[in-house]
């Protein structure tokens, strides 16, 4: 093999080579949690070993039980409702707010698209409090309200700008010809509109349900009741729930908890690629 045949066949294995070493760093740490999940209590702290001596299923077991009285089926159900809402409430009002910036004409329009856009920048936990203090004064606190309710306010201005740039892009003679035929704005959004926006309203909807699948420090603020609790709370229950921290089961539940949204994001990836790849076309 001559050098420039070498050079050929590096540069056609070499970018191989690269994605390979890099998937596998990348998958590494679900390796880990499914080794460390099979894991006796005591080599779960101790070892250093990727894998454990020997199986220990009664992990899968215990956490199947699920903790504080509250059955595993109960903690996934709390979960299912507020990611399934949240969903909800995003793609209907962020969809309704993103087609009012991208299509209608009003009054400082742009004003208030220029708002909405610099709340990207404002930190979660500077809003916090006082959302605390309004749903507390409402009665709302220790129950499923306060992280469900802003989602159909339209307040995840990162979906909003998602949408709007995906709106933006879309011919405008298809809404014409339905004025035409004398559909009012609602009608035309969501007739027309709605339907040319699936991509970006399933790559919002993905989003949404990850990170509110995920999410544990709002949880934390609002759900005290055990029956209430989500997967996340429940995670954080194996930890200090006795004087020995129950790590194996904690493992275990993680790697339950993680199918559901390894499976919602296998389903609809190819519209979250299309989504993401279309949205920023048109400014």
């Amino acid at each position: 093999m001559n050098a420039a045949t070498f050079g050929v066949a590096r540069r056609k294995w070499l970018p191989h080579a690269i994605a390979v070493v890099s998937l596998l760093i990348l998958l590494y740490p679900l390796v880990w949690l499914l080794a460390t999940s099979l894991k006796p209590a005591d080599e779960v702290v101790t070892s250093l070993d990727l894998w454990p001596s020997h199986l220990e299923w009664s992990n899968y077991t215990t956490a199947l039980e699920g903790v504080s009285g509250v059955s595993i089926t109960r903690l996934f159900g709390n979960t299912l409702l507020i990611a399934g809402g949240a969903v909800i409430g995003n793609v209907l009002s962020c969809s309704l707010a993103a087609y009012a910036f991208a299509r209608l004409r009003f009054r400082m329009r742009r004003v208030m698209f220029a708002f909405m856009v610099a709340t990207l920048m404002l930190p979660h936990h500077v809003v916090l409090i006082p959302q605390y203090i309004i749903f507390n004064r409402l009665g709302l606190v220790d129950t499923y309200w306060p992280l469900i309710l802003p989602k159909f306010l339209a307040t995840e201005a990162f979906f909003v700008f998602l949408i709007v740039q995906f709106m933006r892009g879309l011919p405008r003679e298809l809404e014409e010809s339905a004025r035409i035929d004398g559909c009012g704005p609602f009608r035309t959004y969501w007739s027309i509109t709605l339907p040319l926006s699936r991509p970006a309203l399933i790559t919002t909807a993905i989003f949404t349900f990850l990170w509110a699948w995920n999410d544990f420090l709002t949880q934390m603020i609002y759900l005290f009741a055990p029956e209430k609790f989500t997967v996340t709370l429940a995670l954080r229950s194996f930890v200090d729930q006795s004087s020995t921290s129950a790590y194996g089961p904690m493992f275990a539940m993680s790697v339950i908890s993680v199918l559901p949204i390894v499976l919602f994001f296998f389903v609809f990836q190819r519209y979250l690629v299309q989504g993401m790849a279309t949205s920023g076309l048109k400014g």
